[in-house]
C-alpha cells in the first residue's frame, strides 16, 4: 500500500480548513511539508483532488469522492489506538492449566475472584477454558503454547517457563482410625520406622504431589514402600479411609474427611512432611493475550481454607506474537 494515513490525515484537515498553512499548524508541521504531503497523495492516486483558488485549496469531485472513504480509514485507525490502550476491551479466551489438587481445590475459588474484579464488558466477552492435568504435564502444554497459564503444586522443569511463587501448601500425613500408625493414647507422633514399614498410597510419576513427597520423604525414609498408585488425589484419600494404606497430601484436600473422622492427621516425629510451594508459570516476555496478561498482573494472595500454598504459576518463556 503506497497512501499512508498521514497523508490522509492532511488531506483531511485541508479539506476542512481550506489551507495547507491552518492544516501544518493543527499537526505541526511547516506548510512547505504539508504541501508537498498533499501533491504527493495527487501523484499515487494519479488524480487532482483539489483545485486551486488563490491561496485556498477547494475539493474538486476526485475530492469530493475521496474524503468519505479517507474518513472511514481515519476513524478505523483511532478506534484500534483505543483499543490498544483499553485492556479490559482485549479480554477474551483465556487457557488455563492446573495440576490435579490446584484444580480441584482451589481453582474454581480463584476464577471466581478472577472474574469479579473484572468489568462487566470484560466478564462478558471472557471465555475460560480449563485444563486439568498432572504438574509435568501443565508445564509441558504452556510450555508449547497449548495453554496460557498454569498452576502447578511440584517443581517446573520447563526451562523456557518464567515461575512466580503463588501460595504455601501445608501436608499433612494422613491414615485410617483403624490402621496401626494412627495417634493413639499417649502416642501423638510417629516415628521414622513406623513410616517405613507402612504401606504407601501415591499419585502417579509426573505429579508435583508425588515429586513434592519424594523430596521431603525419601531422605529420611530412604524409599517409599509403595502400594498403589492413583491418578488424583480424591482416589488416594479414599482409598486411605477404606485401609489400604497411608499418604501424604495437601490439607485443603482431606480437610473433609479429617473433619468427619474418616481420616486422622499423624504428626510425624521431625516434621518429615509440613509445607510445600505451588507456583503459576507462564512464557516471560509480557506480549501475552489480554487476559492471561490480566491473570498473571492478578494479586495471588489468596487465602484459600485452611490450606496454605505456595503454588507456581506457569507461562512459557516467548508468548505468541
Amino acid at each position: 500500500m503506497r497512501i499512508t494515513l498521514r497523508q490522509l490525515q492532511i488531506f483531511r484537515l485541508v479539506a476542512e480548513s481550506g489551507t495547507t498553512a491552518s492544516a501544518a499548524t493543527a499537526l505541526s508541521l511547516s506548510q512547505s511539508a504539508t504541501s508537498a504531503a498533499i501533491n504527493e497523495l495527487e501523484r499515487l492516486l494519479e488524480l487532482q483532488i483539489f483545485d486551486r483558488v488563490g491561496k485556498r485549496l477547494q475539493l474538486n469531485d476526485n475530492g469530493r469522492a475521496l474524503l468519505p472513504p479517507a474518513l472511514a480509514l481515519l476513524d478505523g485507525a483511532q478506534t484500534i489506538e483505543r483499543w490498544a490502550l483499553d485492556r479490559e476491551s482485549q479480554i477474551g479466551t483465556l487457557r488455563i492449566g492446573a495440576s490435579t489438587t490446584i484444580g480441584n481445590y482451589l481453582l474454581p475459588e480463584l476464577l471466581a475472584g478472577f472474574r469479579e474484579r473484572l468489568s462487566d464488558q470484560a466478564r462478558r466477552g471472557l471465555n475460560l477454558k480449563v485444563t486439568i492435568a498432572n504438574s509435568a504435564a501443565v508445564a509441558a502444554q504452556v510450555a508449547v503454547f497449548e495453554l496460557d497459564l498454569g498452576l502447578i503444586e511440584g517443581p517446573c522443569h520447563e526451562s523456557n517457563l518464567t515461575v512466580l511463587p503463588w501460595c504455601e501448601d501445608e501436608l499433612v500425613v494422613v491414615a485410617s482410625p483403624t490402621d496401626r500408625i494412627a495417634p493413639r493414647g499417649h502416642r501423638r507422633k510417629v516415628s521414622l520406622q513406623s513410616l517405613r514399614e507402612a504401606t504407601w498410597l501415591l499419585r502417579e510419576t509426573g505429579s508435583g504431589t508425588r515429586e513434592i513427597i519424594d523430596q521431603l520423604l525419601i531422605p529420611h525414609l530412604h524409599r517409599l514402600r509403595a502400594g498403589m498408585e492413583f491418578g488424583t488425589s480424591e482416589a488416594i484419600k479414599r482409598a486411605v479411609a477404606s485401609g489400604l494404606g497411608i499418604t501424604c497430601l495437601s490439607r485443603c484436600v482431606v480437610e473433609d474427611l479429617l473433619q468427619t473422622g474418616a481420616l486422622v492427621a499423624s504428626p510425624t516425629a521431625d516434621s518429615t512432611c509440613s509445607t510445600c510451594s505451588l507456583r503459576c508459570s507462564r512464557r516471560p516476555g509480557g506480549n501475552s493475550s489480554g487476559p492471561a496478561s490480566v491473570m498473571w498482573a492478578s494479586p495471588w494472595d489468596r487465602q484459600a481454607g485452611s490450606c496454605r500454598s505456595r503454588t507456581t504459576l506457569l507461562t512459557p518463556l516467548s508468548w505468541p506474537r
